[in-house]
């Protein structure tokens, strides 16, 4: 059963969208702060992972879908990240839309049932997200959803020298979630 908010369902991954997500992973806008685009085999076998990970647990990062338009739009939702970050163990939220959706919240509005999904049902005690330090798309997002600036750390899968190792951390605790230092993710 997909989750929804108002103007889309995060649901498990279909056939259907795995050319769409390789064009969306194979677009340089898209992915300007990731050290390297998908070719179609990659992308597969990321969405594969996705959809294994969900049927295994439950959660992951979810497809996304335009209810208005029944369109596969990229990915949002929870994640163990496999990388030995600094501050590991942890579950992120994470995001990556075709460039199409950009700059009409549904990164936020997605990520908000994402959340939900974290303190309300896996009653996760904190919920991190982190990005290139060049991508201030994404740190405005993690501020709409009342993420905190944690600092920057150096991204151990990223090589020493590249301009995408310096990374944003961003945290959100159940508690401050639960206070109601973020009622609208909640309404």
């Amino acid at each position: 059963m997909p989750h929804e908010s108002a103007r889309l369902y995060l649901r498990q991954w279909q056939a259907s969208d795995l050319a769409p997500f390789a064009e969306l992973n194979a677009d340089p806008r898209v992915m300007a702060h990731f050290p390297n685009r998908l070719d179609r085999a990659q992308s597969d076998a990321m969405a594969e992972r996705c959809r294994a990970l969900i049927e295994e647990r439950g959660w992951g990062f979810w497809a996304v879908e335009e209810k208005a338009s029944n369109t596969f739009i990229g990915f949002v939702g929870l994640h163990t990240p496999a990388a030995d970050l600094p501050f590991s163990p942890c579950v992120e939220v994470g995001w990556r839309l075709a460039y199409p959706f950009w700059g009409k919240g549904l990164a936020t509005e997605a990520a908000k049932v994402a959340l939900q999904i974290g303190f309300n049902e896996l009653r996760l005690d904190e919920i991190v997200s982190f990005t290139a330090v060049s991508n201030q798309r994404s740190r405005r997002v993690m501020r709409r959803l009342g993420m905190q600036a944690a600092g920057v750390f150096e991204h151990p899968a990223i090589p020493a020298g590249h301009a995408l190792r310096r990374h944003y951390l961003f945290r959100l605790s159940a508690a401050a979630w639960r206070a109601g230092a973020n009622e609208e993710i909640r309404s």
